[in-house]
């Protein structure tokens, strides 16, 4: 094994990742920094200190990123109208090459020679830290615990807890029905009692948003401004990228806006199924698209359209930080010089629908004045 001086750790707290922290402890006899992103995930961050500081860790750092996780990686997604495979808005994908460009960051700040993550062998979490970690510094090794332990099941897992003494929650100490993953822009149920397809999902499976059938019975408006393809304000009041978010999934959640039930084609090869709720990004695209429609040019709309698959496969696959996908997205950005005004959308049983789009962009024309404008005609 080579020797590994120092490790910064992903590290949420949770009852994996405590065993994962104690194990790299354990097995490479190094010291291990700890980091904790604050993605808008709902969870108080200070009890992932209290257990860091439990297990010895010097070093702990909590971070929060839901500005830079709106503003830089969400926001341009979005610019691109991006779905995998026509559905999921790639909550789960696009919040991996931020946690992985911050351990690197971190790595790079304490002389780390290492840094570690708590994903599992079976999905894409695991692909989507290594290539972002491999793209940013290809000098710093990736060490998966899930890949490398012997550790193979629960009963395993948590025997390995006991041993060490490590807290195990009253509610972890039987099979986990499923798996959650959250951050400001989505919510992610999968596995166990959702795996069979044929299942109709239980109704506690929905943690952000009520069932559409038991949302209000009179439909609410909102509009949403825009300025050059990013959304800016909500009826009219200015705020950052993750107050607008939030503002957008509280308004979305009680309407029943973006659940999803989806069974998609893993990087890996395997087809998941899974629940999502992304209420706020489910309202934001219609919104796009909506202010989209009376600002761009013809020829650039449907060209965004052609590649936008590509561009989310790219996310999905863990390619954020690859050559290709940066050339998207100076195409898509190019695009949005133009994208500003409002939308009004009309929430209501599920839905979010545009009713009115307003610019004061003059789109008659708009390539034609543009390309005399150029050439000095």
């Amino acid at each position: 094994m080579t020797k590994i001086e120092k490790i910064v750790l992903s590290y949420s707290g949770g009852l994996d990742t405590s065993i994962i922290l104690k194990w790299l402890q354990e097995t490479y006899g190094c010291e291990v920094v700890t980091f904790t992103a604050d993605l808008g995930q709902g969870e108080e961050r200070e009890p992932a200190r209290a257990k860091a500081e439990m297990a010895g860790v010097k070093d702990i750092r909590i971070v929060d990123l839901r500005e830079e996780f709106v503003s830089d990686f969400v926001f341009p997604m979005l610019r691109a109208n991006a779905l995998y495979e026509g559905q999921y808005l790639l909550g789960s994908s696009i919040a991996r090459p931020l946690i992985a460009k911050r351990l690197v960051g971190i790595a790079r700040e304490v002389g780390a020679d290492a840094v570690a993550h708590g994903a599992t062998g079976k999905g894409n979490d695991q692909i989507r830290f290594e290539l972002a970690v491999n793209a940013l510094d290809p000098s710093i090794k990736v060490i998966a615990p899930w890949r490398q332990w012997n550790i193979r099941s629960r009963t395993q897992l948590l025997d390995y807890a006991e041993k060490h003494r490590i807290p195990v929650p009253s509610d972890k100490r039987g099979e986990a029905p499923f798996s959650i993953d959250a951050n400001l822009l989505h919510t992610s149920t999968e596995g166990k009692s959702l795996e069979n397809p044929a299942e109709v999902a239980p109704d506690h499976v929905y943690q952000r948003t009520v069932d559409p059938v038991d949302a209000p019975d009179t439909p609410e408006f909102i509009t949403v401004g825009f300025e050059r393809g990013d959304p800016v304000s909500v009826n009219g009041k200015a705020m950052t990228p993750a107050a607008l978010l939030i503002e957008l999934n509280g308004l979305g959640g009680r309407h029943g806006v973006g659940r999803l039930d989806l069974v998609e084609n893993r990087f890996i090869g395997m087809k998941s199924r899974g629940i999502y709720e992304t209420p706020g990004g489910t309202i934001l695209l219609a919104a796009h698209r909506g202010i989209e429609s009376i600002t761009l040019d013809r020829a650039a709309a449907h060209l965004k359209d052609e590649i936008m698959p590509r561009y989310a496969e790219l996310i999905y696959n863990g390619f954020w930080f690859a050559p290709e996908r940066e050339m998207l997205q100076a195409l898509i950005d190019q695009s949005q010089a133009f994208v500003s005004g409002e939308v009004t959308l009309r929430l209501y049983k599920g839905s979010a629908s545009v009713i009115s789009r307003a610019s004061p962009i003059r789109l008659n024309g708009l390539r034609l004045r543009s390309w005399a404008a150029r050439n000095g005609r």
